[in-house]
């Protein structure tokens, strides 16, 4: 599955990885993965990168019924990062769902990885000293 995931509870933070070309089956495998983590809250925030996702292989409805899934609290900071034009506006699209919807969370987009970890309030050198390994799960 080309998603991974580390629940860091110190730092109340969610770090998903994507990449190749993920379809609407594995992204909801990631979700219901992320819900059945003891470590998981809610209300934790999430960094999403996306930097090596060639391919989000979604309908409309499908990202709207991602988008509008309970997973994280309104609270929720939640970043995404991707360069890629199309990976970026599936991304925007599953916000904008989102911020619709009874589930929303607080998403925004990155096209780079140090602005995306200062909206979190995170150390730009985080993701290469300091990566947590209380749950780490996916698969190549």
């Amino acid at each position: 599955m080309p998603f991974s995931y580390v629940i860091d509870t110190k730092r109340r933070l969610v770090i998903s990885t994507a990449w190749g070309c993920v379809t609407f089956e594995e992204v909801k495998a990631h979700q219901n993965g992320l819900l059945s983590e003891p470590e998981f809250n809610p209300d934790f925030d999430q960094f999403l990168d996306a930097t090596r996702l060639t391919t989000l292989d979604l309908s409309i409805d499908e990202a709207k019924t991602i988008a509008r899934r309970p997973l994280f609290s309104r609270t929720s900071r939640r970043a995404w990062v991707s360069a890629n034009p199309t990976i970026y506006g599936m991304g925007r699209l599953i916000a904008a769902y989102n911020e619709l919807s009874n589930a929303a969370s607080q998403i925004a987009l990155f096209y780079d990885l140090p602005s995306a970890l200062k909206w979190l309030g995170l150390e730009t050198d985080f993701l290469k000293n300091d990566i947590p390994t209380v749950v780490d799960r996916g698969g190549s």
